[in-house]
């Protein structure tokens, strides 16, 4: 009888231990969220030397810093966990159990046990989290206690700035966060860190193996795109003219643990060179499920995205930086508010606006390759636990506009010639309804008639052209040759990467009254009737093209007018017909005299 109730006996503990081990084994699913199970055949407790836990974050790991918190100690013994107590001791011990308890009562108000292995039971059956990629929501009861123990003060294991390892770590289920973000160590001017704050991760730990932890997030990007009048696509750097209302998009991306942030911070800051004006009333945002279909409805036309423009606050600085430029912002302080949407990881948020190129507008290469200049940086929540911000990595595209300069010399002497008149007509522009419209001298287009006239020092500048071709016209100067109507193209080569006008080209063709460039009349060289290009002159310094135009003098005989031809005739004739006489009369008298 006795034998009977002892085997009944141990028949029941080993069902407790059974259940036990179901419970521990499930609680490492939910908490270890695809975290390692203990591929060990022996039990193993503190005293053990302690496992390695490893962030892979390369990215980050030179400026991100992590921590980490023992939640429960256990003995693993292969895929089991048992003997589940809390953590630390003292005050610490404490305060875990009250941050755990606390969050459950969140969840179960009446909630009324107080053991560990109560706790990891309940845990284990409301966690509801699975899956190594999983994101813990705001809501979900491990971020709430993720949430009290980062705001308690508690001590917790460490990694060293330029580390990503935390060592000698004992078993039990973990906590391991985001301690900080820094700025990067380059010197870069940023005022918020480029990193984000990793969704709290529970991991066990077996006190013996390595451990590897990806942090989980995904830094928000922003991209910026210049739509191209030429290709009608979107690029990084585009050509336009002066007065052309150039169309620019801005896409922001969503982090993936969006769903960890109980409200979440966007904004777009905008920076604008002064070439540039924006268009206010163009400035719109939309709101589409995915970056494939933003980037699908080029225009924002197709009315795929929902406009929730009245859900930014949008400002604009003046112009008070160094450079002129104007920084506009739109901002939304928590994306969760806004009504009849729904927004994820996945979605995509654009701003699509029109600015004009104006007369402030760099020509060509100058601002050191710059252009016009158009930069975006998006600001966003960074942190589950609080109200941090972070930044990215700003993104920037260019617009291109260039310059002409006509220079008028005499071929015969090669000196500069004021009041020579030119036209200058689009041929095969972007845009097929601009052709044969006339340049003007802002660099703005017109179907009417625009007259150059060179004047103090024999040229004319124009500025804020477009690449492409153009055909020039000299109006009729008195007392010199015409040249015939000419062809000039400007063609730009973008860097390999597509992100600025890497070299200029001015195609035109050459004769000895028209060459590109500026005309070298050095010693020697004058007089020749003939313009040879001095070198390096094709381009100023300001990024403005030159053409030099010789025209040949119309030059007539030393006297002027019939009068004065007729004088001459006559006073020939005269001379001639006294020598005719002179030489009868001396040939007579030479008769006379042999006769005699």
């Amino acid at each position: 009888m006795r034998t009977k109730r002892k085997t009944e006996e141990k028949k029941m503990s080993m069902s407790k231990n059974i259940a036990r081990l179901a419970v521990t084994a499930g609680l490492t699913a939910a908490l270890g969220f695809g975290g390692v199970m203990a591929p060990v055949s022996m039990a193993f407790a503190d005293g053990a030397a302690g496992s390695t836990v490893t962030f892979n974050d390369p990215t980050y790991q030179e400026t991100t810093t992590y921590k980490g918190i023992r939640i429960f100690t256990a003995n693993v013994n292969g895929s089991s966990v048992t003997n589940i107590q809390w953590a630390g001791s003292g005050e610490q011990q404490t305060t875990i159990q009250n941050a755990v308890l606390e969050a459950i009562k969140t969840e179960e108000p009446g909630y009324s046990k107080t053991t560990a292995q109560d706790a990891a039971e309940w845990l284990k059956d409301h966690s509801k989290v699975s899956g190594d990629d999983s994101y813990i929501a705001n809501d979900n009861v491990l971020n709430k206690i993720a949430k009290k123990l980062n705001e308690s003060n508690l001590t917790w294991e460490k990694t060293a700035q330029g580390s990503n390892k935390l060592t000698g770590l004992g078993t039990g289920y973990w906590l391991f966060l985001t301690n900080g973000v820094y700025k990067p160590a380059d010197g870069s001017a940023v005022e918020q860190s480029t990193d984000a704050f990793t969704s709290p991760i529970f991991k066990l730990v077996n006190g013996t193996d390595s451990v590897n932890i990806t942090p989980k997030k995904k830094i928000p990007t922003v991209e910026k795109k210049i739509v191209s009048d030429a290709s009608g696509a979107e690029c990084d750097a585009a050509d336009s003219r002066i007065g052309q209302d150039v169309t620019y998009n801005i896409y922001g991306t969503i982090a993936d643990n969006y769903d960890s942030y109980v409200s979440y911070f966007y904004k777009f800051s905008d920076q604008i060179s002064r070439g540039l004006t924006l268009q206010p009333d163009s400035a719109k945002v939309y709101l589409y499920a995915s970056p494939t279909e933003a980037k699908a409805d080029l225009n924002h036309k197709n009315n795929t995205g929902t406009d929730i423009t009245t859900y930014f606050n949008r400002e604009s600085s003046d112009a008070d930086l160094p450079d002129g430029s104007v920084t506009t912002t739109w901002t939304c302080n928590d994306l969760k508010t806004i009504p009849g949407v729904n927004i994820t990881k996945d979605s995509c948020i654009v701003v699509s606006y029109t600015a004009q190129i104006n007369n402030k507008a760099v020509v060509g290469k100058s601002n050191n390759g710059l252009g016009n200049y158009n930069t975006v940086t998006l600001y966003y929540s960074n942190n589950p636990m609080t109200t941090d911000y972070g930044q990215t990595v700003p993104d920037t595209v260019r617009d291109y506009t260039y310059g002409l300069k006509i220079n008028k010399v005499d071929l015969g002497t090669e000196r500069a010639l004021n009041g020579a008149q030119f036209t200058i007509q689009v041929n095969k522009p972007d845009d097929p309804t601009l052709n044969g419209e006339f340049v003007k001298d802002d660099g703005t287009l017109s179907a009417s008639e625009y007259v150059f006239t060179t004047k103090n020092d024999g040229y004319f500048t124009v500025t804020g052209l477009d690449a492409g071709k153009y055909t020039v016209k000299e109006k009729p100067l008195k007392g010199y040759e015409n040249i015939s109507p000419f062809d000039f193209e400007i063609v730009p080569t973008m860097s390999t990467d597509g992100a600025k006008v890497e070299k200029l080209e001015l195609r035109m063709g050459e004769s000895e009254k028209l060459i590109p460039g500026i005309n070298d009349n050095s010693e020697g060289k004058v007089g020749d009737n003939r313009l040879e290009t001095m070198a390096d002159t094709t381009t100023n310094s300001d990024g403005t093209f030159n053409i030099t135009v010789g025209n040949t003098k119309q030059v007539g005989l030393p006297l002027t007018g019939l009068n004065g031809v007729t004088f001459t005739w006559i006073a020939g004739g005269a001379v001639l017909c006294i020598g005719v006489a002179h030489l009868i009369r001396s040939r007579k008298q030479a008769e006379e005299s042999e006769q005699e």
